[in-house]
């Protein structure tokens, strides 16, 4: 990664627990696709506790390239979004702003349903391993788009409405199912997935769907059934919080020994993480505002775990924990099985201190997909290890947050470089750990 002069360093003075109280707002895997459903409407929208987030911006800078006016409302976290005048973009311009992001892939749907045609330049995100966009295009394809591939993207058209088909999905993807959702509801006929994606913000975006006039039915074997609809109106919609954000404040409280209340978070979208904190020896209190967690004293444990989707324990709540569990008490096994070179990020752990190692075998209770492909996908913590600090490179979001971790557990100082990329998916995330009280400073600026 290159590393964009002093802002994108960030000095971190470790061992202070982190206490205090911080607040989660809207969902970074919601928000900007409840920002696209806007797309649809035959009116404005307006989407409440959103987060000041690069995604968020991404996606802002998208739809106002489309015609799509964006506004700030009346209260902080409210934008109003009215879609009356979309138009086609400019290429060179939506490559400047998709550059950074996967996310303008759903706006494929959408774009052929309003303009009859859409372009996709070619697309980033975190680098964790396989996530073809060609079953999206695949996806596109069967509700009747052409697909031209050019030198600078893909090109896509609808000579008629679309229509609705059949779909079954290899393995329950969040972004296909997305894709079909966005899709599916004004194609002609009906829609019908199976091996959906479950996640509480695939349900949160169903609801805003459903605001807007769309008929969509999920039945418990993973399958969703969409009656396509002539056309759809504006929303009014809060957001869900963002519970892979205060799991990972959630550990970070854990690998500090330290006591955070994190306001916003909600116990039902995080109830199988609450269960493996408190397997861990992790403590939290609940009420109706938010979520306390702390590091109650004593020993941590070691635990098999194994991620999964939902209502699986997530893979991006794994990052964070592990190095939460670098201090527990004997040996913890992690088996990923949602993506293979996740847990690439460890090695910076063992050169911090921590005792990682990483198998292609699948271990814990099942075998995955990843089993006889030769990746790195299960890991063994033995523990507990002294972290000391050390130079990090961050290498995606969730990662990049875990390093954080590491380094403010750790004794000494840390440089931790390319903190940019954590905006991605954490509001205000410096702002928040000086009120935690850590001790962290830009370069030649001190911050707490």
């Amino acid at each position: 990664m290159t590393v964009n002069g002093s802002d994108d360093v960030l000095l971190v003075h470790g061992g202070t627990p982190l206490e205090g109280e911080i607040r989660v707002r809207g969902a970074k895997n919601l928000v900007p696709k409840a920002m696209v459903a806007a797309l649809l409407g035959s009116a404005p929208s307006r989407l409440r506790n959103v987060p000041d987030i690069r995604d968020v911006r991404v996606v802002r800078g998208l739809l106002q390239l489309h015609g799509v006016t964006v506004r700030p409302g009346e209260e902080p976290g409210e934008l109003i979004m009215d879609p009356s005048h979309v138009e086609s973009a400019n290429v060179a311009d939506i490559d400047a702003h998709a550059g950074s992001s996967r996310i303008p892939i759903l706006l494929c749907g959408p774009l052929l349903h309003r303009l009859g045609h859409a372009f996709i330049p070619g697309l980033g995100g975190c680098d964790i391993g396989g996530r073809p966009i060609d079953f999206h295009f695949e996806v596109l394809r069967q509700f009747g788009a052409t697909i031209e591939k050019r030198a600078d993207g893909q090109y896509l058209e609808a000579p008629q409405r679309l229509r609705g088909t059949k779909i079954e999905l290899p393995y329950p993807s969040v972004g296909a199912t997305e894709q079909v959702l966005l899709t599916a509801v004004l194609a002609e006929g009906v829609t019908e997935l199976s091996n959906a994606a479950v996640e509480p913000e695939i349900e949160d975006l169903i609801c805003v769907l459903q605001k807007m006039g769309a008929i969509i039915a999920m039945d418990t074997d993973r399958t969703i059934r969409v009656t396509g609809v002539d056309k759809l109106g504006g929303y009014t919609h809060a957001a869900l919080p963002d519970r892979l954000e205060a799991a990972s404040w959630a550990s970070a409280a854990l690998a500090t020994e330290g006591n955070i209340y994190v306001r916003g978070a909600q116990q039902r979208s995080m109830m199988t993480f609450l269960n493996t904190y408190r397997k861990v020896g992790g403590a939290f209190e609940i009420d109706d505002e938010g979520i306390r967690f702390w590091h109650p004293g004593g020993q941590l444990k070691s635990i098999a775990l194994e991620t999964d989707v939902h209502p699986g324990f997530q893979t991006d709540w794994q990052q964070p924990l592990v190095v939460a569990l670098t201090q527990a008490t004997g040996l913890s096994i992690v088996h990923e099985t949602v993506y293979e070179s996740r847990l690439g990020f460890t090695s910076a752990l063992n050169q911090m201190g921590a005792h990682i190692q990483l198998y292609r075998e699948c271990l814990g209770g099942s075998r995955c997909r990843f089993g006889q492909r030769n990746f790195l996908h299960s890991a063994v913590v033995s523990g507990p290890t002294k972290l000391q600090g050390a130079d990090l490179v961050i290498p995606d979001l969730r990662g990049g947050f875990s390093y954080l971790i590491a380094a403010l557990a750790a004794q000494g100082t840390s440089r931790v470089h390319g903190i940019d990329l954590i905006n991605r998916g954490y509001e205000n995330f410096m702002e928040k750990l000086i009120e935690l009280g850590a001790k962290v400073e830009l370069p030649g600026k001190a911050l707490g």
